[in-house]
């Protein structure tokens, strides 16, 4: 690959880590903020619906489809969505989370509605400027950059609340949202790439129904729904079960939000280079057998009480297993998509797998409760034993090594 070929990765790299780092301060250290400041569960319950647009983002992915025949298109609506997020977040730093805790939670929706705008952009111009057998690599980034960002806006962050205050930290946080962009304003080999689109068949909302009416699409779908399902539940409940093992939120935050997101970001940046040298069709298969290990290994220390260094290396496995999955899952992604409805294809797949993890996530919970956490890992364990046995049926026989 040639030395002007990888400029593209560092812009990828620092676009979705320009979304991630201020996705995660929100989510998750603005309800630290707010329980200190003595705001009830409920209140921080409720923040949660800030997500919302990440969930039903593939709305908008159309409209965004619509109007960008060409790379720099996408490109312009990634700079947009950027200025106007960091601009929100401006706001944001402006108001007290005391006085105006209503208005901060519209202003944190409207921010993610530009973030996930930003990511809609983002990933059909990465599907137009990666040449196939640079996908792997890209989405590496991708996900490297996810999992940096939930580090750095996760753990850095919240240290950092304490030395420079809200106003400080979130105006700090907008440079970098804007900072962030300058990698791809720099970046120019992309001008004259452009979609295949037909130029009589316009871009619509129906464009949605008609990728899951794509021949042989339901397998694919079979695929984004399962394929997480051994390994989801297990992170959903991993800091309920350190708690019930007498470790402590100190302890508990540096084991799984440091150490763990750290494996994750390397697994991910390693599972672009296993993808390109072993092909998508052998990775997606190893990664599956790594996430149904990972949950066996949980069902094997849950049944008595487990030593440090065993449960570190339960939590690098599953962190681990975690970023690599996301990278095949994302590159296959990419190999489906249609030309002219990068933007809408994509979203509409990763959706999919967060609604499914969302549902997972939710009934581990119920199952842990009825079962007990060597149940709950035994029942993660058995629908990754499923989902290895679901590859057989909906990985196409006749594709070859590289393609799925």
């Amino acid at each position: 690959m040639s030395n002007s070929n990888w400029k593209k990765f560092p812009v990828l790299f620092s676009l979705y880590i320009a979304q991630s780092v201020p996705m995660s301060f929100f989510s998750t250290v603005v309800p630290v903020i707010m329980r200190q400041e003595n705001y009830s569960l409920e209140s921080i319950g409720l923040l949660q619906l800030v997500k919302l647009p990440w969930i039903i983002k593939f709305l908008w992915a159309p409209l965004v489809d619509k109007t960008a025949g060409k790379a720099r298109h996408y490109k312009s609506w990634i700079i947009i969505s950027e200025l106007f997020y960091a601009l929100i977040i401006v706001s944001i730093a402006f108001l007290d989370l005391q006085t105006d805790f209503r208005l901060i939670v519209v202003f944190m929706v409207v921010a993610f509605i530009a973030s996930a705008t930003q990511d809609i952009a983002t990933d059909a111009y990465a599907i137009m400027i990666l040449k196939k057998k640079e996908r792997s690599i890209g989405n590496s980034m991708q996900s490297a950059g996810s999992f940096s960002g939930a580090l750095l806006g996760t753990g850095v962050l919240l240290i950092a609340y304490y030395y420079f205050g809200w106003r400080i930290l979130l105006l700090l946080l907008a440079f970098f949202v804007v900072f962030a962009i300058i990698p791809l304003l720099l970046y120019r080999k992309d001008n004259n790439q452009r979609t295949a689109r037909d130029t009589h068949q316009r871009v619509s909302m129906a464009d949605i129904y008609r990728f899951f009416a794509v021949k042989g699409m339901h397998k694919r779908v079979l695929i984004l729904v399962f394929y997480y399902s051994g390994i989801i539940g297990i992170l959903a409940m991993l800091k309920p079960y350190m708690v019930d093992l007498g470790y402590s939120v100190k302890e508990i935050g540096f084991m799984s939000g440091i150490i763990g997101t750290s494996v994750a970001a390397l697994m991910a940046f390693l599972s672009g280079y296993i993808i390109k040298i072993g092909g998508r069709k052998v990775s997606i298969y190893l990664f599956a057998v790594i996430n149904f290990l990972a949950a066996l290994y949980f069902v094997f220390i849950s049944t008595g009480t487990p030593g440090i260094a065993s449960l570190y290396a339960a939590i690098c496995l599953v962190w681990g297993a975690y970023g690599l999955s996301t990278v095949i899952i994302f590159t296959t992604s990419m190999d489906v998509v249609r030309k002219g409805r990068e933007g809408t294809d994509f979203t509409v797949q990763i959706v999919l797998t967060h609604l499914s993890g969302m549902i997972i996530a939710i009934m581990s919970g119920k199952a842990g409760d009825a079962m007990g956490y060597t149940g709950l890992f035994g029942l993660e364990a058995a629908l990754a034993l499923f989902t290895l046995i679901l590859l057989l049926y909906a990985v196409p026989k006749n594709s070859g090594n590289g393609d799925i």
